[in-house]
Parts: structure tokens; sequence; C-alpha cells
């Protein structure tokens, strides 16, 4: 269970380079590869310590997902590292066929993904990949909370053998775990205990759901918090627990409600313990440019929109 103390920061993107960094050092067959965004993935200081382990390929998305491929049936672990929209869009064929149809050791890394593109508009936010992503067969999704569990994702990633898209945020966002904290792929993690509702989120809004239940805490709303970091395969027991063991679920996202974590959890809950969900993240819009922030608020993925949709679960 994770209290939330005084908040300390710090860059998903950070953390993955620094982690990527640590695991090259004792492996070398890691291989960074990036579209040319060197500067804007934070990839400079790697590609200083290990230029024979780093490759810019130029704006060719779909090329450097091949290479990948390639790199990966040589025995490699190379890390194709962008902004999350442009991989998954751009080169989503290459991904399809050459990663998860041939079932190779490539490790997608969506950055920036959902609001966190800020205001670099629509364009460079990834709001609909986990949906993309998620449907391919051999793909496993994953989508760390914060800083310090971005870098034992990329420890588990390492060590498993098979295509991975990871969606990561960009810049400064709330540390929630600890320095130490496990990655288990296919796992999720409960952070808060509770039995009115679960707030089930996903990479960022993971923090946006603690804040509410916090607050929903005053008000005699027991909420309990799951964080959802393995959106494929999807912890279905946690979730069938929830279902049960709670008056109803909340799924938060920084991502389209159509076919994201909220769809993933309804097929799970329909299926096999039928509750009422309601689905905060995107409603088929897109968003405008903007601060991170800002966006949450006006998008309604914030906490306030958290504790709006708990009362409506419970009819309040």
């Amino acid at each position: 269970m994770v209290e939330l103390q005084e908040v300390a920061m710090k860059e998903f993107r950070e953390s993955f380079v620094e982690a990527l960094m640590d695991l090259a050092a004792k492996n070398r067959n890691i291989i960074a590869i990036t579209p040319d965004l060197m500067g804007p993935m934070g990839l400079a200081p790697f590609a200083k310590r290990f230029p024979d382990q780093f490759f810019n390929i130029g704006i060719a998305e779909q090329n450097g997902v091949g290479f990948a491929a390639g790199l990966a049936l040589e025995g490699k672990i190379p890390f194709v590292v962008t902004f999350s929209t442009f991989t998954t869009g751009r080169a989503f064929e290459q991904i399809r066929v050459d990663v998860a149809y041939m079932n190779t050791n490539v490790k997608i890394v969506g950055m920036a993904a959902g609001l966190t593109g800020g205001l670099t508009g629509s364009t460079h936010m990834g709001i609909e990949e986990l949906a993309t992503m998620r449907a391919l067969p051999n793909m496993t999704v994953v989508a760390p909370a914060d800083a310090n569990s971005t870098a034992a994702a990329v420890a588990a990633i390492v060590d498993y053998q098979g295509p991975v898209y990871l969606r990561l945020g960009r810049p400064a966002d709330p540390i929630i775990y600890p320095e130490d904290t496990e990655f288990v792929i296919g796992r999720a993690f409960e952070l808060r205990q509770g039995d009115d509702v679960a707030l089930i989120g996903v990479g960022p809004s993971v923090y946006q759901c603690l804040v509410a239940a916090d607050n929903l805490a005053k008000e005699g709303i027991n909420c309990r918090v799951l964080d959802v970091a393995t959106i494929k395969p999807l912890d279905e027991e946690a979730i069938v627990a929830c279902a049960r063991e709670t008056k109803g679920i909340v799924t938060v996202e920084e991502h389209s409600i159509l076919g994201g974590l909220g769809g993933a959890v309804s097929e799970v809950v329909a299926g096999r313990h039928p509750c009422r969900v309601e689905r905060v993240g995107l409603r088929d819009v897109w968003p405008p440019a903007g601060d991170m922030n800002d966006l949450r608020r006006i998008m309604k993925v914030d906490a306030p929109a958290i504790e709006e949709a708990v009362r409506s679960v419970l009819g309040r």
C-alpha cells in the first residue's frame, strides 16, 4: 500500500534512459534505436556512452522497426524509441508483421503518450495506441505509473523474451513507488484497499486515482486503487476481485475510452462478473495543445473527474 507523502517529481524519460544505460553496461546486446529524436527522447547520454549500441536511423520509423527485427533475429535486444504516436502509427505494418507476427524480441518504446505530449498537440499524442497494440497477437503491452516503476519495468522487459510495447509519459510526474520497487509483467498492483468502488488506472493516471481516493475517503467513501501496469496480458483475477468485492469500477486513462484500459476491463467483467463500469478517459475527441496538467482538467481525466465518476457509480 503506497501512501502519498510530500510529492517528488521525476521524468519518465530520464528514468527510462538511466535504466537502459545501467542494463546496457552489463549486456552488450542491448541496442537503442531512434528516428532522429536523440534529443527529445533523452538518448544523448546513451549515444555518447555506448556508440556501438546506438543507431540514429533518421526520420524513417518503418525502417527502424524492420532494422530492429533483424537485430533481434541475430540475438540483440533492440529498443526502438520515439513518440508513441509516430512508431505505432507510421510503422504499424512493420510492428504487425516484422515484430508481432514474426514474434521477434523487439521492444517498442512509445514516449510522450497520452496528454504528456502537451504543447506539441494531438499529432504528437498517442491516444489510440493501447487499442492497436493490445490487439496484436504476441504483443505484450506495459505502461508503468511513474519514473521508479519505469526503471523496474525496463529491467523486466530486457529479461522478457518477445515483443513488448512500453508506453511512457515524458515530462516529470509525481513519484508513487519506492526506488527498489519490483515490476512483474502481467501483475496489477493494489495501492489502496477499499470496498466501495475500485479505481483502476494506468500510467500517470494512477496518481490521479490516488489523489481522488484520498479526497473521497474524507467523505467516507473507501476506494480500492489498482495500478494495471500491464495492459496485456491483463491481470484478470485482480480485476474480477474488484468486480466481486466492490460496488463498481472506475477506469482511468489518458487514452481514448474506445479500446484502451476501459475497454479491456469491460471485456473481462462482461465475461466473468458483470458490474457497473464508468470509463474516465478521452471521449472520442482530439485533445488541444496545452499544458499537460491543464489538459488533464480540460479533458476530464484528473482527480475531480474521477471523484464525479465514483459518485455516479454509487448513485450520489
